[in-house]
């Protein structure tokens, strides 16, 4: 049996909003008590609309955004008790992939010196072996020396998310978080970085959180799939049941709008009713269930706590329960 390397327990990430003296502050509920585990060696992927916190839960997992409340428990050990200088010690395991590869690289910098940093901050290897270390990770993610004193903005943005990948690998970390490291790069490119991911899996034994609200990816690349809306955690299966059997509506939802594979192919469309609910004023009972086309009357009054279906299928819908 796989061992768990991450488990998330009640995890709750909540912003407050000034509305001026003469009104109560509100509370934006990004992550509002989510439960799940990640296995080690494996792809868990996070998937929902924009907006529905999958994001959020990524930079609160690595603390980058401190938690509301709840518990994060990496390697045996709640990281959320950990000092500032316990947790940047820490960080040479977990690391992240971010959206923008425009964004997440100093463009002041060479490659050279955004790869030699992280490890020039932990204090690995000697200055010679540090740039061994660098023209290695550069070869393995398709690039080569011959880039290494080149600034990103002579990169395209494909190259820049090789070296964002880079970046995040050069420390050979147990846990990546890579926050939907394709959705800025063509089509022609997603392909290419999602195959070097799975390369540097299978070489580096690295476990993955990745999320996207692109389910044709996460079919390609994930083990297990945790569907979210508005904050919580609505369903979560391994991939191939998730695909083939989706139990919440919300999901059967975001399933029946992925594009068809060959045009033979007969698929019906949920067409969901309604705009997403806002953040700060969920609705009472299921948060899905204004725009639930089988919503019953309990729905919009208790909340569904998550039952498991066939194994390991879990799911948070009074159809089930």
């Amino acid at each position: 049996m796989s061992e768990v390397i991450l488990k998330v327990k009640d995890l709750k990430q909540h912003y407050k909003i000034d509305q001026g003296w003469l009104k109560q502050d509100s509370v934006v509920k990004a992550v509002d008590g989510i439960d799940f585990q990640v296995m080690k060696g494996e792809t868990f992927s996070i998937v929902g609309e924009s907006g529905c916190g999958k994001s959020t839960t990524g930079r609160t997992i690595l603390r980058l955004n401190e938690p509301t409340s709840g518990e994060i428990i990496f390697e045996g050990q709640d990281i959320t008790k950990l000092s500032y200088e316990e947790m940047r010690r820490l960080r040479r395991k977990m690391q992240m992939i971010f959206q923008d590869p425009y964004a997440s690289l100093n463009p002041k910098k060479t490659i050279r010196q955004i790869l030699l940093e992280p490890l020039r901050v932990h204090n690995l290897f000697t200055p010679k072996e540090r740039l061994e270390k660098v023209i290695e990770i550069l070869e393995i993610v398709g690039l080569s020396e011959y880039h290494i004193d080149r600034y990103p903005h002579e990169f395209s943005g494909g190259q820049r998310q090789r070296i964002g990948i880079a970046k995040a690998a050069i420390l050979n970390p147990e846990l990546i978080i890579a926050d939907e490291p394709v959705s800025a790069l063509d089509v022609s490119i997603q392909s290419q970085v999602i195959n070097l991911l799975l390369k540097l899996q299978k070489e580096l034994a690295l476990t993955y959180i990745f999320i996207s609200h692109d389910l044709g990816v996460v079919r390609h690349i994930s083990d297990r799939v945790a569907v979210m809306y508005l904050g919580s955690i609505v369903e979560v299966s391994k991939t191939e049941d998730l695909y083939d059997n989706p139990l919440h509506p919300y999901t059967q939802a975001l399933l029946s709008a992925v594009p068809i594979d060959h045009p033979d192919e007969v698929k019906e469309r949920v067409i969901l009713k309604g705009d997403v609910p806002n953040a700060v004023n969920p609705p009472m009972g299921c948060t899905f269930h204004p725009r639930c086309p089988v919503a019953m009357d309990i729905c919009s009054k208790v909340q569904p706590i998550p039952t498991v279906h066939d194994g390991n299928h879990s799911v948070s819908c009074h159809l089930y329960n």
